[in-house]
Protein backbone atom coordinates (compact mmCIF):
# COMPACT_ATOMS: atom_id res chain seq x y z
CA UNK A 1 0.00 0.00 0.00
CA UNK A 2 1.44 3.39 -0.72
CA UNK A 3 1.45 6.48 1.95
CA UNK A 4 -1.58 9.01 1.55
CA UNK A 5 -1.06 12.55 1.78
CA UNK A 6 -3.66 14.47 3.52
CA UNK A 7 -4.46 18.06 3.47
CA UNK A 8 -5.32 20.06 7.19
CA UNK A 9 -8.67 20.92 6.20
CA UNK A 10 -9.31 17.42 5.90
CA UNK A 11 -7.25 16.36 9.19
CA UNK A 12 -9.43 18.50 11.36
CA UNK A 13 -12.52 17.09 9.86
CA UNK A 14 -11.09 13.85 10.73
CA UNK A 15 -10.49 14.83 14.45
CA UNK A 16 -13.64 16.68 14.91
CA UNK A 17 -15.44 13.84 13.86
CA UNK A 18 -13.60 11.34 16.12
CA UNK A 19 -12.60 9.67 12.52
CA UNK A 20 -8.75 9.43 13.32
CA UNK A 21 -6.01 9.36 15.42
CA UNK A 22 -3.43 11.90 15.06
CA UNK A 23 0.53 10.76 15.77
CA UNK A 24 3.14 12.99 16.41
CA UNK A 25 6.79 11.73 15.26
CA UNK A 26 8.87 14.41 16.28
CA UNK A 27 10.98 14.63 19.86
CA UNK A 28 9.54 14.94 22.96
CA UNK A 29 10.98 19.03 23.63
CA UNK A 30 9.56 19.91 20.28
CA UNK A 31 5.77 18.12 21.45
CA UNK A 32 5.66 20.22 25.05
CA UNK A 33 6.61 23.70 22.90
CA UNK A 34 3.83 23.16 20.49
CA UNK A 35 1.29 20.52 19.82
CA UNK A 36 -1.76 19.43 18.18
CA UNK A 37 -4.53 18.99 20.09
CA UNK A 38 -5.23 15.17 20.82
CA UNK A 39 -2.23 13.67 18.77
CA UNK A 40 -0.20 11.11 20.68
CA UNK A 41 3.35 11.27 20.93
CA UNK A 42 5.89 8.60 19.63
CA UNK A 43 9.28 9.70 18.14
CA UNK A 44 10.64 8.76 14.96
CA UNK A 45 13.31 6.50 16.32
CA UNK A 46 10.26 4.67 18.60
CA UNK A 47 7.67 4.25 16.10
CA UNK A 48 6.38 1.17 15.16
CA UNK A 49 3.30 -1.00 14.46
CA UNK A 50 3.51 -2.16 17.88
CA UNK A 51 4.21 1.63 19.74
CA UNK A 52 0.59 2.36 17.80
CA UNK A 53 -2.69 3.17 20.26
CA UNK A 54 -5.60 0.80 19.42
CA UNK A 55 -6.60 2.36 16.06
CA UNK A 56 -10.35 0.67 15.75
CA UNK A 57 -11.81 1.65 12.60
CA UNK A 58 -10.03 4.88 13.06
CA UNK A 59 -7.46 6.00 10.58
CA UNK A 60 -3.89 6.79 11.19
CA UNK A 61 -2.50 10.17 10.50
CA UNK A 62 1.07 10.58 10.91
CA UNK A 63 2.51 14.19 11.61
CA UNK A 64 5.92 15.68 12.38
CA UNK A 65 7.49 19.59 11.83
CA UNK A 66 6.93 19.79 8.10
CA UNK A 67 6.59 16.34 6.53
CA UNK A 68 9.78 14.36 5.92
CA UNK A 69 10.19 12.65 9.60
CA UNK A 70 6.15 11.95 9.23
CA UNK A 71 6.75 10.46 5.80
CA UNK A 72 9.75 8.26 7.23
CA UNK A 73 7.49 7.06 10.30
CA UNK A 74 4.70 6.19 7.27
CA UNK A 75 7.41 4.08 5.37
CA UNK A 76 9.03 2.33 8.62
CA UNK A 77 5.03 1.37 9.74
CA UNK A 78 3.85 0.45 5.83
CA UNK A 79 7.19 -1.82 6.42
CA UNK A 80 5.76 -3.40 9.08
CA UNK A 81 2.26 -4.10 8.10
CA UNK A 82 1.48 -2.80 4.40
CA UNK A 83 -2.48 -3.50 4.77
CA UNK A 84 -2.20 -0.98 6.96
CA UNK A 85 -4.06 2.61 5.99
CA UNK A 86 -1.54 5.43 6.98
CA UNK A 87 -1.79 8.99 5.65
CA UNK A 88 0.92 11.80 6.08
CA UNK A 89 -0.26 15.51 7.25
CA UNK A 90 1.31 17.38 4.34
CA UNK A 91 3.38 20.22 5.59
CA UNK A 92 2.98 18.71 9.17
CA UNK A 93 2.35 21.33 12.04
CA UNK A 94 3.80 24.03 10.34
CA UNK A 95 0.94 23.67 7.36
CA UNK A 96 -1.70 22.80 10.77
CA UNK A 97 -0.41 26.11 12.17
CA UNK A 98 -0.23 28.16 8.69
CA UNK A 99 -3.77 27.63 8.31
CA UNK A 100 -4.90 29.08 11.33
CA UNK A 101 -5.71 25.77 13.38
CA UNK A 102 -5.49 26.08 17.23
CA UNK A 103 -2.32 24.70 19.02
CA UNK A 104 -1.34 23.53 22.76
CA UNK A 105 1.46 26.12 23.42
CA UNK A 106 4.40 26.27 26.43
CA UNK A 107 5.65 29.22 27.29
CA UNK A 108 9.13 27.75 26.67
CA UNK A 109 11.58 28.57 23.71
CA UNK A 110 12.62 25.80 21.64
CA UNK A 111 15.05 25.83 18.88
CA UNK A 112 13.80 22.79 16.18
CA UNK A 113 16.08 19.84 15.81
CA UNK A 114 16.91 20.78 12.41
CA UNK A 115 17.80 24.22 13.18
CA UNK A 116 20.06 22.71 16.21
CA UNK A 117 21.93 20.39 13.66
CA UNK A 118 22.53 23.54 11.54
CA UNK A 119 23.99 25.88 14.40
CA UNK A 120 26.12 23.43 15.33
CA UNK A 121 27.48 22.73 12.03
CA UNK A 122 27.66 26.38 11.37
CA UNK A 123 29.60 27.29 14.42
CA UNK A 124 31.91 24.16 13.69
CA UNK A 125 32.51 25.58 10.09
CA UNK A 126 33.31 29.05 11.32
CA UNK A 127 35.02 28.08 14.32
CA UNK A 128 37.32 25.13 12.57
CA UNK A 129 37.70 27.84 9.48
CA UNK A 130 38.90 31.28 11.24
CA UNK A 131 41.04 29.03 13.82
CA UNK A 132 43.24 27.18 10.86
CA UNK A 133 43.41 30.67 9.01
CA UNK A 134 44.46 32.16 11.91
CA UNK A 135 45.76 29.79 14.30
CA UNK A 136 46.88 26.37 12.88
CA UNK A 137 46.11 24.63 9.26
CA UNK A 138 45.27 21.60 11.32
CA UNK A 139 42.15 23.23 12.28
CA UNK A 140 40.83 23.11 8.82
CA UNK A 141 40.35 19.33 9.61
CA UNK A 142 37.01 20.39 11.17
CA UNK A 143 35.11 22.22 8.72
CA UNK A 144 35.94 19.23 5.90
CA UNK A 145 34.95 16.44 8.69
CA UNK A 146 31.32 18.28 8.91
CA UNK A 147 30.86 19.05 5.13
CA UNK A 148 31.54 15.65 4.66
CA UNK A 149 29.46 14.58 7.40
CA UNK A 150 26.59 16.78 5.86
CA UNK A 151 27.29 14.96 2.00
CA UNK A 152 26.65 11.61 3.97
CA UNK A 153 23.37 12.68 5.49
CA UNK A 154 22.23 14.47 2.09
CA UNK A 155 23.17 10.83 0.16
CA UNK A 156 21.49 8.47 2.78
CA UNK A 157 19.12 10.26 4.58
CA UNK A 158 20.88 9.36 8.07
CA UNK A 159 22.45 12.70 10.40
CA UNK A 160 24.68 11.13 12.99
CA UNK A 161 24.74 14.76 14.32
CA UNK A 162 20.94 15.05 14.69
CA UNK A 163 20.81 11.48 16.30
CA UNK A 164 23.01 12.68 18.77
CA UNK A 165 21.58 16.15 19.40
CA UNK A 166 18.22 14.58 19.62
CA UNK A 167 19.36 12.52 22.94
CA UNK A 168 20.89 15.49 24.71
CA UNK A 169 19.16 16.96 27.96
CA UNK A 170 17.23 20.15 26.91
CA UNK A 171 15.92 17.70 23.89
CA UNK A 172 14.13 15.69 26.57
CA UNK A 173 11.23 18.01 27.69
CA UNK A 174 10.16 19.01 31.20
CA UNK A 175 10.60 15.36 33.12
CA UNK A 176 15.22 16.44 33.39
CA UNK A 177 17.20 19.25 33.41
CA UNK A 178 16.99 21.21 30.49
CA UNK A 179 17.59 24.64 29.46
CA UNK A 180 14.14 25.71 28.00
CA UNK A 181 14.15 29.63 27.99
CA UNK A 182 11.54 30.81 29.97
Amino acid sequence: MTIKNINCETLKNWLNSDEAILIDVREPAENEARKIEGSYLIPLAQISKKSLPNLGTKKLVIHCHSGKRSFAACSKILSEDPNLEVYNLEGGILSWINNNNQTQTSKKFFLPLDRQTQLTIGIVVLSGSLLGYFVNSLFFILPAFFGAGLCFAGITGWCGLAILLSKMPWNKGSKTNSCFIK
